[in-house]
């Protein structure tokens, strides 16, 4: 027998006995019948009828549900380390405090909430050159704040981007200052100076960001250029024992040659002192026989020209004496009238026993006039 065939019972294809009223109608009716409540609509024996007045109150009453909901949405809680940026259609409106905040809801207004005392942190790997031309790399982080959330969201795109840039930027003028072995010992004053140099420049861009601190959290050398920078510091000590061994030598030179100098101008010195002494002991003198000679000059002529001429003729071995009123001139020769064996006074230079014997006396008759003797000599 067919399953659909007329007089018999019904049956599905799959041979399973077919139910009065189907599942899914039921289910379809159900949501029907919820609706009607839900709109005002009673139902009755011929499908139900629908009642106008019930019906509005039931939309006004969703719509004011829905309004209310939207409205709640607006709420929203601050903590105390939290400042919260409110924008209305992108654009900023105000920036609040902690505390149970309104706003507008979206999509008129929103808020970004910025937490301004927890710390962040920027990580940042890079090689750098240190002040004695050695190669490192250098893996450091940059601890900061955003204290101004307001210039923080809206004064520059990419914010750690930016951050990680200008932080490299400042440690590697910091690193190029110092030295391998302080890059290697992680020397405060490199952190300093990378930690001033980037807060200045981030106060230039008016990020709204403090730096709390640079840490250097790793300092290598590059196992690429290991064997490179072993020899660079050999050579560097090499430099600085030269150096050292140059230092010692100026420091024997330089007092020596000093010491030389200092007495070579004591020399100059004394000597100076020595002519100067002798020039005024001769004008000394000189003022003496002069106040002598204004008391009585023929006397002081007198005795200075026999004075010279006892200096003249105790070391001359010839005289030659021009006579007065004669044409002919005397001529006394000394080194003969000395007995054979004798030296003259001025030849005589061992002592006691070499001393000359007394010469004759000759008898010579000076001419009167002491300035024509003079001429004749």
């Amino acid at each position: 027998m067919a399953w659909n065939e007329p007089g018999g019972e019904k049956r599905n294809p799959w041979n399973r006995p077919q139910s009065a009223q189907n599942d899914l109608d039921d289910v379809l009716r159900n949501l029907q019948r919820r609706l009607a409540a839900l709109f005002g609509r009673s139902g009755g024996a011929g499908g139900g009828v629908q009642g106008t007045p019930s019906f509005a109150r039931g939309l006004g009453g969703v719509a004011v549900l829905i309004i209310a909901i939207w409205l709640a949405s607006g709420t929203y809680r601050v903590d105390a380390q939290e400042r919260a940026v409110v924008l209305r259609f992108g654009a900023y409106v105000q920036t609040v405090g902690p505390g149970y905040n309104w706003h507008i809801p979206w999509p008129i207004e929103r808020k970004v909430i910025v937490n301004v005392s927890q710390p962040n942190s920027v990580q940042d790997d890079a090689q750098m050159l240190t002040a004695d031309t050695n190669l490192v790399e250098v893996r450091s982080a940059v601890q900061y704040t955003q204290p101004d959330p307001r210039k923080y969201l809206f004064r520059v795109k990419g914010v750690e981007d930016t951050l990680r840039q200008v932080s490299e930027s400042a440690l590697r003028e910091a690193v190029g200052q110092a030295s391998l072995d302080k890059a290697l010992a992680f020397d405060v004053n490199i952190t300093d100076h990378a930690m001033a140099t980037l807060q200045h420049t981030i106060d230039g861009y008016d990020m709204g960001i403090h730096i709390i601190g640079v840490r250097l959290e790793e300092v290598v050398v590059p196992e690429a250029v290991q064997d490179s920078q072993r020899d660079a510091i050999k050579a560097d000590k090499d430099r600085q024992r030269y150096q050292q061994d140059a230092e010692t030598y100026r420091n024997d030179v330089v007092p020596r040659a000093r010491g030389e100098a200092a007495k070579v101008l004591l020399d100059a010195e004394a000597y100076r002192q020595q002519v100067l002494a002798l020039a005024q002991g001769a004008t000394a003198r000189f003022d003496q026989v002069l106040s002598q000679y204004e008391h009585a000059p023929a006397v002081t002529r007198e005795r200075i020209y026999l004075d010279t001429m006892d200096q003249v003729y105790k070391n001359a071995r010839k005289v030659i004496v021009d006579t007065k009123g004669a044409g002919n001139m005397l001529y006394l020769p000394i080194d003969k009238l000395l007995p054979p064996g004798t030296q003259p006074l001025a030849g005589s230079g061992d002592g006691a026993a070499n001393a000359p014997t007394r010469l004759p006396e000759v008898q010579v008759t000076p001419p009167e006039d002491p300035a024509r003797a003079r001429g004749v000599r």
